[in-house]
């Protein structure tokens, strides 16, 4: 009886099993920062760690919306978020979570705030820009613009109730699609 070599990594010896780096996008990535809504630089912390990982990662062509998209969302919960009563804790900062993940064609970003009020989604375009000649700026509405900025850069955008309250506004990008803009 002869014995068979399994094709599992797990059961090759360390010497011969293959190593990918972890910079590989194929593994995926995962970071996260928490930051303050009383600091007067939170946004420009979210920004940074965004950017500063994403060029780590290979990810140039995703800088610029990602950017833009976590200013826009860490900025609407320094201006409208107030913490649940069993999240607020007298004197205490409101907590702002920013995590970043990615997989080989997908960029997910997600920022959590401790208040359970759902975020107001644009529904979209009721009019076209093209119609609305030189009066674009009367088309957006009087709030959600930074949400709305948000749906126009990333390929999704929705929200989830945390397990014990606040919320997290979740945000998806196809790196495919941001590679081909950024080179177009």
């Amino acid at each position: 009886m002869e014995a068979q070599q399994s094709k599992h990594a797990a059961n090759t010896p360390a010497r011969c099993a293959s190593r990918r780096s972890i910079h590989d996008p194929a593994n995926g990535h995962f970071r996260a920062l928490t930051v303050y809504a009383e600091s007067p630089d939170c946004a420009k912390a979210a920004r940074d760690m965004v950017g500063s990982y994403l060029q780590t990662w290979g990810l140039a062509h995703a800088v610029d919306a990602v950017r833009v998209v976590v200013s826009e969302l860490v900025g609407n919960v320094v201006h409208h978020a107030v913490p649940d009563d069993c999240l607020a804790g007298p004197g205490a900062g409101r907590r702002i979570d920013v995590c970043l993940m990615t997989w080989p064609e997908v960029l997910v970003l997600g920022v959590s705030d401790e208040d359970s009020t759902p975020p107001d989604l644009p529904p979209g375009d009721f009019v076209s820009p093209g119609l609305a000649g030189d009066f674009v700026e009367a088309l957006l509405p009087d709030r959600g613009r930074g949400l709305l900025i948000a749906q126009r850069l990333a390929e999704s955008v929705w929200w989830s109730p945390g397990i014990r309250g606040g919320k997290t506004v979740w945000c998806r990008f196809d790196l495919d699609q941001l590679r081909a803009e950024h080179l177009a």
